[in-house]
């Protein structure tokens, strides 16, 4: 599941502003009640009823959005000065079945007209049931002016039609480590188990140690290079191995007790992909170029932060209770290395072939 994205383009002709509102989302999971509280759609108990929608034509798909959503314009709210400004529906396209193993984008367009000269400032919102929305706004240059990502149905900061909305950088430092953190805790179960599965090899600090650092390390590397889009795999390619790493990293746990010398090697090679995943997130959600730099350094401190709650919860509520058991191999770290293995392997064959 990924946001919808909102795109508000400003236009000027004979001194009168206007501007119209393109939405990109996934009209099968709003029908469905399906939000990004959900990584992934089969997590949701109505993952059956999204699936059937992925298949109906776009006739079909938009009489059953009609009788589902009612007054879907009333759900987004465009204000000034305290008034909301009036939006008018356009057309919403829907494209014909394709893949319904990738998401289906539909594309709902609002005209606004005559924006008030002093209506300069704005803010905008829409229902909380709706999910999260990323908020682009472009002048009439199409030069960008703002863009924010919004959740659980809060209302943006005001941003200007006219000029560039410049955010404080404590302001969007706080917003990338938060976004970071959330994409491990408690969004990211993949990365979640495959810091685990690290973990359960050992929890002794200096094997521990090396291997975050390692794996930090990779992944680190991989972030910035996707955002920079140097380097650009689908991932339809990259969330399935992801999966296979989890899994593999695990089934090794069961074969050996310690750390040997291929284990760092295939580490920083797991790591690289897992990078790739978390730059797919902030391609998603976009970037300031006047705060590229420390927008991306805080994502990833945000990341490192929820990868060392998952390492100290697994201290206390593992290691710190059983470490010194002389059953602590048999009865903890196959186990559950089993269990992660069996999760990875799932999600790799439901990645890759559904």
């Amino acid at each position: 599941m990924r946001p919808a994205i909102a795109n508000l383009n400003i236009h000027e002709k004979d001194n009168i502003i206007s501007a119209t509102l393109s939405i990109r989302l996934n009209l099968e999971a709003i029908i469905a009640g399906i939000d990004t509280r959900h990584s992934n759609t089969k997590e949701s108990e109505n993952s059956e009823e999204y699936q059937e929608l992925r298949e109906m034509s776009p006739a079909l798909l938009l009489r059953k959005f009609k009788i589902k959503i009612k007054n879907f314009d009333n759900k987004i709210n465009l204000i000034s000065l305290n008034k909301s400004l009036d939006l008018f529906l356009v057309d919403i396209f829907i494209p014909e079945v394709g893949n319904t193993d990738i998401i289906r984008d539909t594309l709902v367009n609002f005209n606004i007209q005559k924006i008030d000269m002093e209506e300069e400032n704005l803010q905008f919102s829409w229902n909380k049931n709706l999910g999260s929305i990323i908020l682009r706004v472009n002048a009439v240059t199409n030069e960008p002016l703002y863009t924010e990502l919004i959740e659980g149905g809060k209302q943006s900061k005001l941003f200007s039609i006219r000029n560039k909305t410049e955010v404080g950088r404590f302001q969007n430092i706080k917003k990338y480590t938060q976004l970071g953190f959330k994409h491990i805790i408690p969004k990211g179960l993949d990365h979640i188990l495959f810091v685990l599965a690290l973990f359960l090899l050992s929890p002794k600090i200096k094997p521990l140690l090396l291997q975050i650092s390692i794996f930090t390390l990779a992944h680190t590397i991989t972030l910035f290079l996707g955002v920079l889009s140097i380097i650009n795999i689908p991932a339809t390619v990259v969330e399935p191995i992801i999966a296979l790493s989890i899994c593999f990293i695990a089934i090794e746990n069961l074969f050996t007790e310690n750390m040997n010398r291929t284990r760092p090697y295939i580490v920083f090679i797991f790591g690289l992909l897992h990078g790739l995943g978390f730059a797919g997130v902030l391609n998603e959600i976009g970037i300031s170029l006047d705060l590229f730099v420390s927008s991306l350094i805080s994502f990833n401190v945000g990341v490192e932060l929820g990868q060392i709650s998952v390492i100290i919860l697994s201290y206390i509520l593992i290691a710190l209770l059983f470490q010194k058991k002389l059953w602590y191999r048999s009865r903890v770290t196959s186990p559950i290395s089993v269990v992660v293995a069996f999760i990875g392997f799932y999600w790799f064959v439901q990645r890759l072939f559904f």
